[in-house]
């Protein structure tokens, strides 16, 4: 009996249980049911409208997402290839003296601009001064001394005609004459080393250009080739901008070249709006094996002396231009599992999602080469909330035309910035 009765409560404990659990399952899907019917039932209600999802699926969100939108353009635009380059002295002189003397005076000031011919330094020339008045005074002695001889020569070749002197004697009188010849033609390579040396005293600049820091000041002593200079002197207008490209592009830029100079500017990220300009002057003639880059120089005039030797630049090597090539904003350009593509709207404010392929990007411009035409609207901005067929509102760019500036100094920058680490 007892053993029934426990038998009698573990049924009724498990199928209250199982009631239970029923019970909550059908709580559960209950409303789940109506949420579903309703729709069903009702395809334009609010209820329609709040459970499709915002992304691109099998049904489109109703609501417009807003965005910025941008023409694509048909214009001529350079086919450039961008480095990062160093500025480099057109002609550098290291200034040194060339005979052994006290530095007695230097005739300009550090950073001064200095014109070929000008006297820069001056070694004190008194020793000079004196062996040159020496080789002088040798010369003048050994000159008499050959005037004496001559005349000798002269009269004996009048006595060995008659016979009053022996021949011996006479070759032996015009040996000494021509000996004395050759000692004044010593003498005067004497004073001519003399003058050349005092003429060292006197340094002048070889070249127009700028002075840099006095290297060794008034009052030392300085020797022949020593090895610091006394200054250095750089010539910056014109001035030279060195800088590297992939050997890749080596046969574009020698193929472009043949047509005539190809033109160079030269931009600093402080002031992007007023590039030098300038012409490529120099290929050289190996690529680097361990860069796999070859080196490429060229020069500017550098009149307003905006360029200085040692700053790192940025620099655009124009090979040609491309008529009429359709241009959009970079940032209009996504890259999805099947490419790049743009957001083309259309007449009724949806968009297309359309391939596109991009030829080369330019300073935040993307060139079309295929799949968009001219006039054509694209989505710039808002990007990320549309799919094929999604509703756009379009916004007002002027709201934020400073902050779209901003970014694209910014992306400008950090792509230069890019290009400068790869190189």
């Amino acid at each position: 009996m007892r053993r029934s009765l426990w038998i009698i409560i573990l049924v009724l404990v498990l199928g209250g249980f199982a009631g239970i659990q029923q019970y909550t399952s059908w709580s559960l899907n209950k409303p789940q049911a109506k949420s579903a019917g309703r729709s069903e039932g009702a395809p334009e209600g609010r209820s329609a409208d709040r459970a499709q999802p915002g992304r691109s699926g099998g049904g489109r969100a109703r609501e417009a997402v807003p965005v910025l939108v941008a023409t694509a353009a048909q214009k001529t635009m350079p086919l450039q290839i961008r480095a990062v380059g160093n500025v480099e002295a057109y002609s550098t002189v290291a200034v040194k003296s060339q005979v052994t003397g006290v530095l007695t005076q230097a005739h300009f000031k550090e950073g001064q601009n200095v014109k070929k011919g000008q006297l820069l330094f001056t070694i004190d020339p008194r020793p000079f001064e004196a062996t040159l008045k020496q080789a002088e005074a040798n010369l003048a002695r050994d000159t008499a001394q050959l005037q004496n001889s001559r005349e000798q020569a002269r009269r004996y070749a009048e006595l060995v005609k008659k016979q009053y002197v022996s021949q011996e004697q006479y070759d032996q009188i015009r040996a000494n004459a021509d000996a004395a010849e050759a000692v004044v033609q010593a003498d005067q390579a004497a004073v001519e080393n003399a003058k050349v040396q005092l003429s060292y005293c006197y340094i002048f600049s070889p070249i127009d250009g700028q002075v840099g820091s006095l290297l060794v000041n008034e009052g030392n002593l300085v020797r022949v080739n020593d090895g610091t200079p006394l200054v250095v002197i750089n010539q910056i207008t014109p001035i030279n901008v060195t800088f590297s490209v992939p050997e890749q592009n080596l046969a574009d830029i020698r193929r472009h070249m043949a047509t005539g100079s190809l033109k160079v500017a030269a931009q600093f990220q402080s002031d992007e709006g007023r590039p030098e300009q300038g012409n490529l002057a120099f290929v050289d003639n190996a690529v680097d094996r361990t860069t796999g880059t070859i080196k490429l120089k060229a020069e500017f005039k550098n009149g307003e002396r905006r360029l200085w030797p040692g700053q790192f630049i940025n620099v655009a090597l124009t090979l040609s231009t491309q008529l009429d090539a359709v241009v959009v904003p970079s940032e209009a350009v996504q890259v999805g599992q099947e490419g790049q593509h743009v957001f083309v709207v259309k007449p009724d404010n949806s968009v297309e999602v359309r391939p596109v392929v991009v030829a080369r990007t330019n300073e935040g411009e993307a060139v079309i080469a295929k799949g968009l035409q001219a006039g054509e609207q694209i989505v710039r901005e808002g990007q990320f909330l549309l799919g094929p067929g999604s509703r756009i509102e379009v916004k007002d760019g002027k709201v934020t035309e400073a902050g779209e500036q901003k970014r694209e100094k910014g992306e400008r920058r950090k792509s230069k910035a890019q290009e400068r680490s790869a190189s």
